[in-house]
C-alpha cells in the first residue's frame, strides 16, 4: 500500500491538528505537512474532504515510495 505526503500552506494551529491526529503532522516554517506511509487512496480522499472544510490550503500531494519487505 502507498502513503502520502500532503503538503498544507502555513503552519496549522495545534488545535487544528487534532483533526489529523491519526497522521503524522511536522509544522514547518511556511507549510504542515501530513504524512502517512500505510495510506490508501480512499483515506487520502477524507483526508483532503478534511483540509477543505477546515478552509486551509492545499499546496502538494506527493505518494511516497513503496516499501520493500
Amino acid at each position: 500500500m502507498p502513503g502520502y505526503e500532503i503538503r498544507i500552506k502555513g503552519r496549522v494551529s495545534d488545535s487544528l491538528q487534532h483533526a489529523f491526529e491519526d497522521l503524522n503532522v511536522s509544522v514547518r516554517s511556511a507549510e504542515t505537512v501530513v504524512w502517512s506511509p500505510a495510506l490508501d487512496q480512499g483515506a487520502l480522499y477524507g483526508v483532503l474532504e478534511r483540509i477543505q472544510a477546515l478552509g486551509l490550503e492545499l499546496v502538494e500531494v506527493r505518494e511516497l515510495p513503496r516499501h520493500q519487505p
